[in-house]
């Protein structure tokens, strides 16, 4: 799924990605609104994880997107 597909079907989307990420706010996912960096971000912020294992995490759930 690309970029603005992600983006089109956002609101959809959040709801699997509150069930994935639990830590993450209804502000976040609002904020995000598709952009991905942004999301690896708050993944970083509230995880205490690096940025390249949630920017790992996010793409793999990207590919879960695609099936």
């Amino acid at each position: 799924m690309n970029q603005d597909t992600i983006q089109g079907h956002w609101k959809q989307l959040s709801g699997q990605i509150k069930q994935h990420w639990g830590k993450l706010t209804d502000d976040d996912l609002k904020v995000a609104e598709g952009n991905a960096e942004y999301l690896s971000g708050k993944l970083q912020e509230r995880y205490g994880i690096a940025r390249g294992e949630a920017e790992k995490q996010v793409k793999a759930f990207e590919k879960t997107l695609r099936h």
